[in-house]
């Protein structure tokens, strides 16, 4: 599904180099995890895959099912599947919810030479999913994340990557600033869509998370690099153990 070999990054307006040579590889149907310490890279990894301008590529490649994502638009990655669901999520004040969510189908739709939902549809759906997320209709009709909570923001990214349907999703540290309810919550919505066809790439600093989005592989990243993989359990002795002895075995 993603395939990234020797990525090398900095930032654009300094020579600070973040990525020092990630090499991932994603397969359709997986849900890999990336954990590691403050400063290693991960939140900048999601970043230059979505297209986020301030970041030079300067060695490497990243491709979404056999296509070069680094030489794609940030709507072009869109459509080809990528959706990813930021830390904090902006507010949009004066855009309506349901205005920009129909926008945003319409216009992947579209950029692949798809029909458009009619209105009816997209109604129907987005109300079908909404419910499932625990959603509120109030929400829908107002601006986007304007006066949400925490939660209501993260649930409004997974009604997002729901209707949206992408075939690769990037969960930039989805658990930041959830309670437990909360997460539980985003959670569901996440594991709802999980299918053999559609690939998970979970940020994250907390086992907790863990506990409801099971991974099938865990990566530690530090330094601007993957220094260990593993199953489930390396969460667990992260979580038990900390980063220190994992980054003096890999010194």
């Amino acid at each position: 599904m993603l395939e990234i070999k020797n990525l090398h990054v900095q930032l654009e307006e300094e020579d600070k180099k973040i990525l020092k040579g990630v090499n991932l590889s994603l397969e359709a149907g997986k849900v890999h995890a990336i954990m590691g310490p403050n400063g290693s890279g991960k939140s900048t990894l999601s970043y230059v895959l979505s297209g986020k301008k301030g970041y030079e590529v300067t060695a490497g490649s990243a491709h979404l099912e056999g296509n070069d994502l680094l030489a794609m638009a940030p709507e072009e990655r869109a459509a080809a599947g990528l959706f990813l669901a930021f830390q904090y999520p902006v507010e949009i004040p004066g855009v309506g919810n349901m205005t920009f969510l129909r926008s945003a189908v319409n216009s992947q739709q579209k950029l692949r030479g798809e029909p458009e939902m009619t209105a009816g549809d997209f109604l129907k759906a987005v109300r079908a999913k909404a419910q499932n997320l625990k959603i509120e209709p109030d929400m829908l009709k107002r601006p986007v994340n304007v006066g949400f909570s925490g939660g209501e923001k993260k649930r409004n990214e997974i009604l997002q990557m729901a209707m949206l349907q992408p075939k690769m999703c990037i969960l930039d540290e989805t658990d930041s600033g959830l309670d437990v309810d909360a997460m539980k919550l985003v959670s569901q919505g996440v594991n709802a869509l999980r299918d053999n066809k559609r690939t998970f790439l979970v940020i994250t600093h907390y086992q907790r998370l863990l506990d409801h989005i099971k991974p099938d592989i865990v990566h530690i990243m530090a330094a601007g690099k993957i220094i260990t993989s593993g199953g489930p359990e390396l969460a667990l002795e992260v979580e038990k153990n900390g980063y220190a002895d994992l980054l003096e075995e890999t010194a």
